[in-house]
């Protein structure tokens, strides 16, 4: 039998760290209904979808399962691989030594980590022995943050795993790669160059990039469950990654092909671009002190003005591409999604963030228009101007 929508009592949501707009009473069911179609057809596993404001959590609630095989409900405090919505809380992280002076976007990478000096750049990069050329100018930290350094995707020591090699030898081995194109001319989208801001961040604090995430940016938030490697108590509640079966006629449980398993392997490694684990209640934290202008529960994280850099577009005019620093920068807003689907949205002229939590690594049918019809109905029942 599938599951009927989860409302958790309010007393979970308190201890979660929400606060509703209306506390005495549990918000009604608004959303999730409109996918329990879609988990009946089996073109959705079990989704959380959350939806707040700058100040407050408007709605969370649960669909489907976690767990297909074991009929585990899918509930309000899941854990999902986030998969590349990682590079936005990179970018913050990064953020906050250019706000203490300690960096600026307009330095170039190797000034950090001088095996980036003297990087080329290919001349014709599908060919292994194509000529080289000096770059235009050397990398710059905004290149990196917005995918027009000219980096490729990934290094081809990153396999089968992107999470077995530690930060810096895989930085290094990014560095001894040629650019694919010249700097500023391009937008190509490259975990490299967010997990090179990652080791920045390790250089410039002198702490590892792991414990300066959690010390600077998720403890102060209140992020307790995010994180790189989940312990066993956390993996508990873990939502199991699923996808189209080969005739297209079901789902089947897959793997988080990407990372290392099992994945409390304390051998594993943090991967900036895309290895975070989080919860919707702690992705909404993090949104909703970007929305804030960078202040959360009247702490201040980042200042306005890095904020403000994040979350406008960093790429040149001439491209079609819109990217900020971490953020994908749209008509209404700003946001990331994740491999496995996943999805936060601040919609600026409504003051109204959405996050969408699942683990699909393959729709089918319907399947894919479960975020849309999330999106529509949080504008409908939540939307207003700020």
């Amino acid at each position: 039998m599938l599951p009927h929508i989860i409302r958790r009592p309010l007393l979970l949501a308190t201890a979660l760290g929400m606060t509703f707009a209306h506390a005495a009473t549990p918000p009604p069911r608004l959303v999730a209904g409109l996918l329990q179609p879609l988990v009946d057809h089996h073109a959705l596993a079990g989704a959380v979808i959350l939806v707040a404001d700058k100040d407050k959590i408007l709605d969370v609630e649960s669909v489907g399962f976690a767990d297909i095989a074991a009929h585990q409900a899918m509930t309000e405090d899941s854990l999902f691989w986030i998969a590349s919505m990682s590079k936005a809380m990179t970018a913050a992280a990064l953020m906050i030594l250019m706000d203490e002076g300690k960096v600026a976007l307009g330095d170039p990478v190797d000034k950090y980590l001088p095996e980036f000096v003297g990087q080329a750049v290919s001349i014709n990069p599908a060919a292994a022995d194509a000529p080289s050329a000096k770059p235009v100018h050397p990398i710059t930290i905004r290149n990196i943050l917005s995918h027009t350094s000219g980096m490729a995707f990934s290094s081809p020591m990153e396999s089968p795993t992107l999470d077995i090699h530690p930060l810096a030898e895989r930085v290094r081995s990014y560095a001894r790669m040629p650019l694919q194109f010249q700097p500023d001319s391009k937008y190509q989208y490259a975990n490299s160059g967010i997990n090179t801001a990652g080791r920045i961040i390790e250089v410039i604090s002198g702490m590892s990039y792991e414990d300066f995430m959690k010390k600077r940016l998720f403890v102060p938030l209140g992020m307790k469950d995010t994180t790189f490697m989940p312990t066993a108590i956390q993996l508990t509640r873990l939502a199991k990654s699923y996808k189209a079966n080969p005739a297209g006629t079901d789902l089947e449980e897959t793997t988080v092909s990407q990372l290392k398993y099992p994945l409390d392997d304390r051998t594993r490694q943090p991967m900036p671009a895309g290895g975070l684990f989080s919860t919707a209640a702690d992705t909404a934290r993090f949104c909703q002190m970007l929305i804030s202008g960078g202040s959360f529960q009247g702490q201040r994280i980042l200042s306005q003005a890095a904020v403000a850099q994040m979350t406008s577009r960093q790429t040149p005019a001439g491209l079609p591409e819109s990217y900020g620093l971490g953020l994908s920068i749209n008509g209404d807003g700003y946001g990331h999604g994740g491999a496995l689907s996943t999805n936060m949205n601040v919609d600026t002229k409504r003051g109204l963030i959405t996050v969408f939590m699942v683990q699909n690594a393959g729709w089918r049918d319907e399947g894919n228009q479960a975020l849309p019809i999330f999106n529509k109905a949080a504008v409908e029942n939540f939307g207003h101007s700020p």
